[in-house]
């Protein structure tokens, strides 16, 4: 299971800036994630009651209410004309005036959309292609406007996936081909409350979570369809369920907090699997997000943030000057995650010997804890004018693990990304980018041992990497096409092919096409 960080429909904290806005794994200006099965919430006599009443009974319920003077009625039955089709930021525009009053009282909701087609035209274990796609949905609320009580936002999402998984049914990979690809189901995702402090600087987030919204995240990687480049492989292969990113997630706390105008660290503890108890496919004993298990453990994460030339700061140099800056922003990270569960050692046998001898036990010698550390940058290496749309960023990511507990003990992709490469298409985007899964050490023994001790010809292992180009294509503010072309080395790391063993997978050639609507 693969988690890539998406286009979520992320609910947009006003009224504040906050210290982290230079940084672009700030939570609260990205999209995110909800469930079209939202139900009215419950009426507590305030604001936000009446607000949410409105807003299921339709635009109709708008028009008959009888709060304010006739002044801001007269405003209210004549609002201001909205963008045209082309122009607004998402299909539906303000739905008749409904998006902007709720906005008076807190109120934000997204719906978004994401269809793609993918083709394996070479290699795998079978050719052709599959559709998948994902519906989410996000609501939000601001308490200083729902309540009165200053520095509190609320979100609850969910998601509808749907289609098929081409990298389960015709590739084998250990980077799946997107990070859309999921267990087909509709379910609860994220469902959280966050607490801000110290005049902005320090915010608490208590509830389930996804960690891929917010840790180890790089912004330019999140061009690419391929899932490594969101949740990357490591963590998803080496915790159990994949670890708590998309679609799952796990109850917890996380604690983050602006020690300078560029400096932010962020600290989190976790339920360790979202799964929970059970054996079998982590989505289906979890099939709809409400588990909220805090059983198997924790895990522990943390994440310290350097913003290189951020906004503000050229912002201020630009005033001082009195003249616009041409730093180039960066954001450069370093982390760890600690998981406190038993993990199977990937070839020795709980008697000392290899799992692949006749003499083992057939039962993994354990491991107590896994831990990973690794780095994130992203950085804008040119742009032709401080104003210009256009400009040419770069991003690489590295994670290790220990080799002898873990499938994939080294984690490495890279990438460089071109905005607005052609005049008159400011927001489109192209990018080149590779990601590397190295086989961990024992796993690559147990597979030469294989060889040598009960299948002859068992091919050896070392490590699965994928190239992608992709373009994205923006028709209009809320609609983006993607054309994308992604080619498999060594797929599984050299696994043997279940259709031709003991012959590896071949090398895969895979295309692509997704589309993205945000209503």
């Amino acid at each position: 299971m693969f988690a890539k960080k998406s286009a979520m429909l992320r609910p947009r904290a006003t009224g504040c800036v906050s210290p982290f806005s230079a940084f672009t794994s700030n939570v609260l200006s990205r999209p995110s994630i909800s469930h079209s099965g939202i139900r009215p919430w419950p009426v507590y006599g305030g604001k936000l009651s009446v607000a949410m009443l409105m807003a299921f009974g339709g635009a109709s319920a708008i028009a008959q209410s009888t709060s304010g003077n006739a002044t801001s009625q007269a405003s209210d039955t004549n609002p201001p004309a909205q963008q045209g089709l082309w122009e607004r930021s998402n299909l539906f525009g303000d739905m008749g005036g409904l998006r902007p009053w709720l906005g008076k009282y807190g109120v934000t909701f997204g719906l978004q959309e994401t269809s793609e087609y993918l083709n394996n035209l070479s290699g795998g274990t079978a050719r052709g292609g599959t559709y998948d796609g994902m519906t989410e949905i996000s609501l939000g609320v601001e308490t200083q406007k729902a309540f009165g009580i200053a520095g509190g936002i609320f979100n609850v999402s969910a998601l509808q996936i749907h289609g098929t998984s081409i990298s389960t049914r015709n590739l084998q990979t250990l980077q799946f081909a997107s990070g859309v690809e999921a267990q087909a189901t509709t379910r609860l995702w994220e469902l959280w409350y966050q607490q801000s402090l110290a005049d902005g600087r320090v915010d608490i987030k208590i509830g389930q979570q996804s960690l891929d919204q917010e840790f180890m995240t790089s912004d330019y990687a999140s061009l690419f369809m391929n899932a490594t480049f969101g949740w990357s492989a490591l963590p998803s292969v080496d915790l159990p369920a994949g670890g708590p990113a998309y679609p799952l997630a796990s109850p917890g706390v996380r604690v983050r907090g602006a020690l300078t105008d560029t400096v932010t660290v962020l600290a989190g503890v976790f339920g360790g699997n979202p799964a929970g108890s059970g054996e079998g496919d982590p989505q289906q004993l979890n099939a709809h997000g409400t588990n909220f298990s805090l059983e198997g453990g924790a895990l522990l994460i943390g994440e310290v943030q350097y913003a290189l030339n951020p906004p503000s700061e050229n912002a201020r140099s630009a005033s001082a000057s009195g003249t616009q800056s041409f730093d180039l922003p960066g954001t450069y990270k370093l982390g760890f995650w600690y998981d406190t569960q038993q993990f199977a050692d990937q070839r020795v046998s709980s008697n000392g010997v290899s799992l692949a001898s006749p003499a083992s036990s057939g039962v993994p010698q354990n491991h107590h804890g896994n831990w990973s550390v690794y780095a994130v940058a992203d950085q804008m290496v040119w742009r032709p004018a401080a104003d210009s749309a256009q400009s040419v960023n770069v991003f690489a990511r590295i994670m290790g693990a220990p080799g002898d507990r873990n499938l994939v003990d080294l984690g490495v992709n890279a990438g460089v990304t071109l905005k607005a490469p052609f005049k008159g298409r400011d927001n489109d985007a192209a990018g080149l980018a590779v990601g590397y899964a190295k086989i961990g050490s024992h796993a690559r023994d147990l597979a030469s041992d294989t060889a040598a001790l009960s299948t002859p010809g068992y091919p050896s292992r070392s490590a699965e990497t994928v190239i992608e180009a992709t373009y994205q294509y923006q028709l209009a503010p809320w609609w983006q096409l993607q054309g994308d072309m992604q080619y498999f080395i060594r797929p599984g790391g050299g696994i043997p092919n279940p259709g031709n063993s003991p012959a590896r997978i071949g090398n895969e050639f895979v295309v692509g096409v997704r589309t993205s609507i945000v209503f």
